[in-house]
């Protein structure tokens, strides 16, 4: 597994990961309990996974994803 995306922000992994499984990919987000339990510190970002052979398209889809996310926010 590969990892595509890092970060802390709940709401763009989500959308990531939504994006991601309409485009037929399977990722998975590592990493979610211990960033839970880091409390608020927010040490521990979460992980995106997709298998070693979707990781090119999952990362032309993430470049696309972080470019609409951040024009939004």
């Amino acid at each position: 597994m590969q990892e595509v995306l890092r970060s802390n922000d709940a709401v763009l992994l989500g959308y990531a990961r939504t994006v991601l499984r309409d485009a037929g990919l399977h990722p998975v987000i590592f990493d979610t309990h211990a960033s839970i339990m880091d409390g608020s510190v927010l040490a521990i970002q979460r992980r995106l996974m997709v298998a070693d052979e979707e990781a090119d398209d999952a990362r032309t889809l993430i470049e696309a994803i972080r470019a609409d996310y951040d024009k939004a926010g």
